[in-house]
């Protein structure tokens, strides 16, 4: 809707002033076609158009302004509103059952993963979500009062994302991490609690107002949850997984030796 209404602008300017396509494509230095789709909103329109717009049309930087209403949202739409939970949390529980937690994952597991998003992501969104996670893990290593918990079923270690070099830098990467005091790092061995390891993942948190939510998230599809009952449910299931994790130290030797055998 972002990239429609701003080119529906550049296109009432342009005619409002007697201009033609044409010569808005050759100012800028693009086929008019192009200029057409970002006029159209089937692509977003540029920064060099906008400025060019701009100053064609006497906007006097109207159009240009707009462009920071096109920067890609930093998370999808579906998981916002867990963001602002995660960012505020007082205390952070978390299972996945086959990838490394966003949290602690590293730069280029990061760019492996949203980058063989589908459908395919453009090179600015996929760099703008990987920092933002990036800066979820720095703001956790910043909160040092705030107490942190993640469980990863072992198959999450081997599953070969990025490459053996992308997957050896991860491990150690999660090594590194569980050195933190505010952080626990636990794995679940295969073949244990395979019932409930195996259908998703479950995230648990509690605010400053200690009010507790609970997060699962599959495929396309992700929810917060406020309903006791719901979080109730979800933290049973979180505890029965834990009892069958390994100690922190027993994970710690686990990481390390899937990582040697990379």
């Amino acid at each position: 809707m972002a990239w429609r209404y701003c080119g529906n602008q550049i296109k009432l300017w342009r005619t409002e002033a007697g201009g033609t396509r044409e010569e808005l494509a050759s100012e800028a230095n693009y086929d008019s076609e192009y200029v057409k789709s970002m006029e159209q909103g089937r692509r977003k329109p540029t920064v060099r158009l906008l400025r060019v717009a701009d100053q064609l049309y006497g906007a006097k930087g109207k159009l240009e302004a707009g462009f920071d209403y096109l920067k890609p949202e930093p998370f999808p739409a579906r998981t916002q509103q867990y963001m602002h939970a995660e960012a505020e949390a007082l205390a952070i529980d978390w299972y996945e059952p086959l990838l490394i937690p966003g949290l602690l994952q590293n730069e280029q597991y990061a760019f492996a993963l949203i980058g063989d998003s589908c459908p395919p992501l453009d090179d600015e969104t996929v760099n703008e979500r990987v920092e933002a996670r990036l800066k979820r893990q720095a703001l956790m290593i910043e909160r040092a009062s705030v107490a942190y918990g993640f469980m990863i079923y072992e198959a999450a270690l081997r599953t070969g994302v990025g490459g053996k070099d992308v997957m050896k830098n991860q491990l150690n990467h999660l090594l590194a991490l569980n050195e933190l005091r505010n952080v626990t790092i636990q794995v679940v061995p295969e073949g244990r609690c395979n019932g409930l390891a195996l259908m998703g993942s479950i995230v648990l948190l509690e605010t400053p107002d200690h009010d507790r939510y609970a997060y699962s998230e599959v495929q396309t599809t992700s929810l917060l949850y406020a309903d006791r009952a719901k979080v109730s449910e979800l933290s049973q299931r979180h505890g029965m997984i834990q009892k069958h994790a390994l100690t922190v130290g027993d994970s710690t030797e686990c990481i390390r030796k899937v990582a040697e055998e990379l």
